[in-house]
């Protein structure tokens, strides 16, 4: 009998692991050099190099920390073959609910119980990307309907809610809570020496490696990859499929919910209209990274350095002067790039 496809995904006719994870290393090593050149030319192009300035090295950790979080949950998602357009407008959500729980009673909870209250926001916005994502992965598994579908419907219904729950206004603190404003993230550019990047960044490096361990090492992580490179398949040998998928899209939100917290913590509100094509960067993260929109294919590492590539180029292009439609352009072309390349890599596995 053949090797179970849940403990190795892979076409056993096809090249040698070793050889495979040969080139998977080469590719990575390629998407890192790639972000190498990116960051270097931004250096000449922006004037006085300002661009290598620690505030500005530090904006574009933080902002790439955010993508990179909800990255870690829809690199799953794609893995399995589907998608989340909904990304974005959970991460607005997220950040709605955790400002009207750090806003409770007029502030007074937060002012009495600093540490209890910020807990509790904390888990607030985690829940509520988590919830959202639950119910993204049951209407799909049930009602049997793309993800495609689902998650655009969900992108604007999470949109609107949290909207009407803030009345269409931002909610922010009164008080300057000191683990947004200072432990999650230095104020005007305050780097604490002894942790070297924000504690956000150190955050996203740990849930990173986390999640990594977690797809390649555990059962439910060996059914992700099952699933998403042949359904059919994983099926008839006994993965659970729509359990798989409910759980990728729990995770997703998840994963949304922790990208919000870090945010808000560098917004000090929360925003309904904030997160604005989050879904779109997200998603360019990750197949920048090299996770296969066809599903199977993915890694968390990839995902992260899409993310950084997208934060670089989206802070270059502004300190550059570049118009918002050049930034756009750039990254679409990169996208194209990444997804052509990924074509011509699977049309060479066959």
């Amino acid at each position: 009998m053949s090797a179970n496809p849940i403990e190795t995904p892979a076409d056993v006719s096809g090249p040698s692991p070793m050889m495979v994870a040969v080139k998977g290393m080469l590719l990575q090593l390629a998407r890192v050099g790639a972000l190498a050149v990116i960051f270097i030319a931004f250096g000449f192009i922006v004037p006085d190099y300002a661009f290598y300035t620690p505030s500005n090295i530090e904006n574009i950790l933080m902002q790439s920390a955010v993508y990179a979080m909800a990255g870690l949950g829809m690199t799953m998602v794609i893995i399995t073959g589907g998608i989340d357009l909904a990304a974005g407008s959970t991460i607005a959500l997220s950040m709605v609910v955790t400002a009207l729980i750090l806003t409770a009673n007029g502030g007074q909870f937060l002012q009495n119980q600093p540490l209890v209250c910020t807990s509790l926001a904390v888990l607030g916005g985690m829940l509520a990307g988590t919830v959202i994502g639950l119910i993204e992965g049951l209407l799909i598994c049930f009602l049997d309907l793309v993800p495609f579908i689902i998650t655009l419907g969900m992108m604007m219904i999470v949109r609107g809610f949290a909207k009407e729950i803030a009345d269409n206004q931002e909610i922010s603190p009164s008080s300057n809570n000191w683990l947004f404003r200072k432990l999650m993230f230095p104020v005007q550019g305050q780097t604490f020496n002894w942790q070297l990047f924000p504690l956000g960044v150190w955050m996203t490096i740990v849930a990173a490696i986390l999640a990594s361990a977690f797809l390649r090492y555990t059962k439910l992580g060996r059914r992700i990859y099952a699933v998403g490179s042949n359904e059919s398949t994983a099926r008839l040998c006994g993965v659970p499929v729509q359990q798989t998928k409910v759980i990728v899209y729990a995770l997703a939100g998840c994963f949304a919910g922790l990208a919000a917290v870090l945010e808000f913590s560098k917004l000090n509100m929360g925003q309904p209209t904030g997160a604005m094509t989050y879904e779109l960067y997200i998603i360019a993260a990750c197949v920048i990274g090299g996770t296969s929109l066809t599903g199977g294919v993915g890694t968390i590492f990839g995902t992260v350095i899409g993310a950084l590539i997208i934060g670089t180029l989206n802070a270059g292009a502004q300190q550059a002067g570049w118009p918002k439609q050049r930034q756009e352009v750039a990254i679409g072309l990169i996208i194209i790039i990444a997804v052509a390349l990924d074509r011509l890599r699977s049309r060479t596995r066959k």
